[in-house]
């Protein structure tokens, strides 16, 4: 999780979704994360935390990166 946030946040891979499943189980860390990360810290900013979405069930997952690649069409870089 970590690495592939750091990675889209240095701009060292493109943007895709990062997409965890299970509310009870990730919204934990992802309040720390907001709490002490973004409020205590300020080692990220509130853009950051729109990369991770958390959701419940498999067909929300799947919602999300249908939507995410219909804005964004993959072609080649040069």
């Amino acid at each position: 999780l970590f690495e592939a946030l750091t990675l889209v946040q240095t701009k060292k891979i493109g943007r895709f979704p990062i997409v965890l499943v299970g509310s009870a189980y990730w919204n934990g860390l992802f309040d720390w994360i907001k709490n002490v990360m973004l409020g205590d810290e300020r080692n990220i900013s509130a853009e950051d935390l729109d990369l991770v979405h958390i959701v419940d069930d498999a067909s929300e997952a799947v919602q999300i990166i249908d939507d995410f690649y219909k804005k964004y069409s993959l072609s080649p870089n040069f």
